[in-house]
């Protein structure tokens, strides 16, 4: 699967934008603030129907208009055209299409086109709370397990259900309250055996990775934390019954869960440096990005790479060149304010590229090269 071309109209500073893109590398040159990481996040938000950096449909609009549409040429691996298109007016539902036909559930499209997006917002994973690494570990799922996003979205409105119930001062409905806790336990479940799973095989591969960048200088690892492994998940929420009734929330369930991130044996957030930490999250990225090919043999995901040289030094920035190069990777789209480094990858790879510049979201080519011709 690869973005043939992509078409951007109102996209946050992206004006509009008609753009035929590499199958192979694709770099995007420019200073802080241009536009880059904005287009990114649009070919992102037509793999997942959201930004990577907000639930919020309306920011995504261009300031000074009312309304935003995106389109994308896709080709996937049977060589077959697959049109994704999407748009929304302010206060209006968004609409998002497949070779014109809407979609009625917008989670069905979760994992047609796979996707894999490593970003400087990404320290959020080991600096934020919780919600975002259980957000990683959703994300990364969804993308290969269509099960996994009705059985968290049924928990979660079982959660949501049995929060209003806690809320209630009098009269307190139990036959409805064992209900709802037998759904949570029931979905709960399910979702924590997807998640267990994806951290028991995602572990050596992020190990692998993490060696490969930093020539095996540190040790790291991931941990996961869940009431589910405390004992039978409805007997925890169960025994958190009276507390939960006091505070009037549920403190017991999978959205709970976490994932502590370690660097030699201590918590990265604690104990990584910048350059540590930011290796941390390439290499983990980049292992998810191996476990989806694995999990899905036939698709290769996209890879899109955000400022990812930033804070590292050069010994780091030479492996992740090698390795990004590997022809293990299909479609990548890479960022950055500095030409060298986009050369040095483009001198390890012979493949198709294209560099763009982008200046105040005007995206324009400005070298090509095609290895076929």
């Amino acid at each position: 699967m690869f973005l043939k071309s992509v078409s951007i109209v109102n996209f946050k500073n992206i004006k509009e934008a008609s753009i035929s893109l590499s199958p192979k590398i694709n770099c995007l040159l420019g200073q802080n603030g241009e536009g880059k990481t904005n287009f990114l996040d649009a070919i992102y938000y037509l793999s997942f129907c959201r930004s990577a950096f907000s639930n919020n449909d309306s920011v995504v609009v261009n300031h000074k208009e009312d309304f935003f549409m995106l389109e994308g040429n896709y080709i996937d691996d049977e060589g077959l055209k697959q049109d994704i298109s999407c748009g929304m007016r302010k206060g209006k539902r968004k609409n998002f299409k497949r070779n014109n036909k809407e979609y009625k559930r917008l989670s069905l499209h979760i994992g047609f086109i796979p996707l894999i997006f490593v970003s400087p917002s990404d320290s959020v994973l080991i600096e934020g709370s919780g919600e975002e690494r259980r957000r990683l570990m959703d994300m990364a799922i969804s993308q290969y397990d269509s099960l996994y996003i009705d059985n968290l979205n049924r928990y979660n409105k079982a959660l949501q259900q049995r929060n209003v119930l806690l809320k209630q001062e009098a009269n307190l409905d139990y036959q409805l309250l064992d209900i709802l806790e037998e759904q949570m336990a029931e979905y709960g479940n399910a979702v924590y055996l997807s998640r267990l799973k994806l951290v028991d095989e995602i572990i050596p591969l992020f190990q692998k990775f993490y060696q490969m960048i930093s020539l095996e200088k540190e040790e790291v690892s991931l941990r996961y934390f869940s009431h589910c492994q405390q004992d039978d998940l409805l007997r925890v929420i169960r025994a958190s019954r009276p507390k939960d009734i006091v505070v009037g929330y549920s403190l017991t369930g999978i959205h709970r869960d976490d994932l502590e991130m370690l660097v030699s044996g201590y918590p990265a957030r604690r104990e990584g440096s910048q350059g540590q930490n930011k290796t941390f999250l390439i290499a983990l990225k980049l292992a998810q990005f191996y476990l989806l090919k694995k999990t899905r043999p036939k698709v290769c995901p996209i890879l899109l790479l955000d400022d990812i040289f930033d804070k590292l030094d050069s010994s780091r920035v030479e492996q992740i060149v090698r390795i990004v190069a590997s022809e293990e990777f299909g479609q990548i789209f890479l960022t950055d304010t500095n030409r060298d480094n986009l050369d040095k990858i483009l001198r390890s790879n012979l493949s198709d590229f294209k560099i763009f510049s982008v200046k105040n979201g005007n995206v324009s080519l400005e070298e090509a090269t095609d290895v076929s011709t």
